[in-house]
């Protein structure tokens, strides 16, 4: 082995440590460990085999539950690593004050900066409509699905119109593209565009932002598939934030939970998949604490208007799902625990050349972590690295995560509101 391959075995070794202390889910900690929860694997790999198939009452996505600091994060990204590797398109959405689950055009964004090709490449979406080659079947494919109902006219004229921008105009090409990314496009540019190619006046009435938003999404996700994905993969994290919304930000965000985990009823084959991971004990401290269950739907059934209802209606399926659909962590046994113990010596040694002793760590006991052996492990091997005559002992001091509403977390604003695009 020369020298220079061992330098970058070592150093990638060391990033993976680095990671694993700190506890985030890089690529490389992930591969090292694995994700061990092989129920959530194979779950999650048969919703990929079955992309592209009609599912009309299947789900389309899984919720992942699990306590504070128990892998969840790790688990998604050990499942984008699988997403990538059989020709996903993968984004990760972690959901926050700039991404509120309840408002899809915020999702979207966050989808599309996030979204990674097969082969490794940031600006996925970029990347596709570059690669789009207006005579073959994929685009074909693509026109004929996007001219069929599940998206507004303007995603189809959008997509015979690139081809004529990308021979000669190529800021209205990157508008279009710009366009499906979520930035409105003026309905007298698309006009005068089409008029010049010979596609005549269009009829482009006004569409709802959010509906809009999720109407990308579904084409998006096909545009994937006519560059030479396999489909298109969301893993949301941190979904657990909800509950520190208000309580009609909540009700929008039930209603978008559901809308997640189960298929769109307008494109039952969307090559879209879900993922979303929450804590554990969301039902229990937000679902009964806070009574959303009863609350929520009444709250939005006593304005007495028919937007109001269908999102009650919604929200009630989304809580339904938290309740009786979450799949959650398995805790490790001694075996796997043994065996991450063995690769975490080995990989700390060869990280920062030494024979990593044995630690003592945390007592193995059913309540504790995953994350909580690995930092335990690795922070006593650094202490012994650095005295080696020290005999260090761990403690675990729990951390009480809130639920209490935060109204700034986002904005109630109008239900929908039309984009002039």
């Amino acid at each position: 082995m020369t020298a220079t391959l061992m330098a970058n075995e070592q150093l990638s070794a060391r990033r993976a440590v680095e990671a694993l202390r700190s506890g985030v889910p890089s690529r490389a900690g992930v591969a090292a460990l694995g994700s061990g929860q092989y129920e959530i694997e194979d779950r999650f790999l048969d919703l990929l085999d079955g992309v592209g198939t009609v599912r009309p009452t299947e789900d389309r996505g899984l919720l992942l539950g699990g306590g504070f600091g128990s892998g969840k994060s790790h688990v998604l990204e050990h499942l984008a690593h699988l997403a990538l590797d059989r020709g996903f398109a993968v984004s990760r959405v972690v959901v926050s004050k700039e991404t509120p689950l309840h408002d899809p055009a915020k999702v979207l964004r966050a989808a599309i900066e996030s979204a990674v090709s097969p082969n490794g490449a940031i600006g996925a979406v970029a990347e596709a409509a570059a690669s789009l080659d207006a005579g073959g079947p994929g685009f074909a494919e693509l026109l004929r699905w996007a001219s069929g109902g599940p998206v507004d006219e303007r995603f189809p004229l959008t997509l015979r119109l690139l081809p004529h921008a990308q021979a000669g105009d190529d800021d209205f090409a990157e508008a279009i593209v710009r366009f499906w990314s979520g930035d409105p496009l003026r309905v007298a540019e698309l006009r005068r565009q089409a008029k010049l190619v010979g596609e005549g006046r269009r009829a482009l009435a006004a569409v709802p932002a959010t509906e809009l938003a999720v109407q990308r999404f579904r084409f998006l996700a096909r545009l994937f598939v006519a560059t030479g994905c396999q489909g298109w993969v969301l893993l949301f994290d941190e979904v657990e934030l909800i509950g520190r919304y208000t309580l009609l930000q909540r009700a929008k965000s039930y209603a978008q939970l559901a809308d997640w985990l189960l298929a769109d009823p307008d494109d039952p084959a969307s090559p879209l998949v879900t993922m979303l991971a929450m804590t554990d004990d969301f039902d229990a401290a937000v679902l009964t604490e806070k009574n959303d269950r009863e609350i929520v739907p009444a709250k939005l059934r006593a304005k007495e208007q028919p937007q109001w209802d269908e999102i009650a209606g919604r929200a009630e399926t989304g809580m339904r799902l938290v309740e009786r659909h979450m799949l959650l962590l398995r805790q490790p046994d001694t075996a796997e625990l043994e065996q991450t113990y063995r690769r975490l010596k080995a990989l700390h040694s060869e990280a920062f050349e030494w024979d990593a002793p044995d630690v003592a760590g945390l007592e193995r006991l059913g309540a504790t972590r995953m994350r909580q052996y690995v930092r335990a492990w690795i922070n006593e091997w650094d202490l012994v690295r650095m005295d080696p005559s020290y005999r260090p002992q761990t403690e675990v001091v729990p951390i009480a995560i809130s639920y209490d509403e935060v109204p700034d977390l986002g904005i109630d604003g109008n239900l929908v509101a039309p984009e002039d695009a």
